[in-house]
């Protein structure tokens, strides 16, 4: 679970992390900066964690990722940039994020995110010709309606992205249509009647399928719900509230991410989110 996914939410009377434990999460994502107290308790609860930041320049992904192996955090996933940044200042970032992942040892997951240097399809495949070490935490919400994928030959859009669909061990779970970056998909059954659901199921069963035919070493693949608050005007608003119940929502996605990796899995395999 994605901790910032909680702002804004009601907390349960046994707090958030057991909240989190109870609905069979199997780790939880902080973002920076780190709360030791938060990764102390969560780790005594028997949850796993991994992290975030932003590198905005070189010396950041050092930073980071020294301060991710001090805490014994397991992976991150990054934002890179801001997106006007010319090739050698982008390459300079990213070839940071490849030193400090190997410095540290520890993987380090660029994002396919708005305002990052990952921000559309073409400048991302073309980094991964000069940097194929590249590994992803896919947000694919980002692209699907940022770049308004279903406005041309989807299939052909998504065989473009196929190099990043090869790379990819962490995706944030959120789900878009065409014109809004998170939606509510109702229940698992109504999901199914959603056009843009199915493309959604199409790229994450790619991602899945890909990642257990790797033999790159990396034994987890880590899915993390990620549905944000009404506050930075990702989650939409009726009559000044929430439309929808995020904590719920997660679920489904959940439900939505386990039945697309179990279509693949020859089997059984850890796919670390709920069980």
């Amino acid at each position: 679970m994605n901790w910032l996914a909680l702002e804004g939410l009601t907390q349960p009377p046994q707090g958030w992390l057991k909240a989190i434990h109870e609905a069979g999460y199997d780790g939880v994502q902080f973002i920076e900066p780190l709360a030791t107290p938060l990764v102390d308790a969560a780790r005594t609860i028997g949850l796993r964690v991994c992290g975030s930041g932003r590198v905005n320049e070189p010396p950041d992904a050092a930073r980071l990722a020294a301060q991710a192996r001090a805490a014994d955090l397991e992976c991150l996933t990054l934002h890179v940039g801001w997106g006007n940044e010319e090739e050698a200042q982008a390459s300079r970032l990213i070839e940071a994020v490849l030193e400090a992942s190997i410095r540290y040892s520890l993987p380090l997951y660029v994002e396919t995110h708005r305002a990052t240097i990952f921000q559309d399809t073409w400048r991302t495949v073309s980094f991964i010709r000069r940097f194929p070490e590249l590994r992803f935490n896919m947000d694919f919400s980002n692209w699907y309606t940022g770049l308004e994928f279903v406005y041309g030959d989807f299939d052909a859009k998504v065989a473009f992205i196929e190099p990043v669909i090869e790379r990819t061990s962490f995706m944030h779970g959120r789900i878009g249509n065409p014109c809004v970056m998170q939606v509510d998909v109702g229940s698992l059954e109504q999901s199914g009647q959603l056009l843009f659901v199915q493309h959604f199921r199409t790229v994450w069963t790619k991602v899945f399928e890909s990642f257990l035919q790797r033999e790159d070493g990396e034994s987890r693949f880590r899915f993390a719900p990620e549905l944000l608050s009404s506050r930075i005007y990702y989650a939409q608003q009726r009559n000044g509230k929430e439309e929808s119940d995020r904590w719920a929502q997660s679920q489904v996605l959940v439900q939505i991410a386990r039945d697309c990796f179990h279509q693949c899995a020859p089997k059984p395999v850890n796919l670390l989110s709920a069980r």
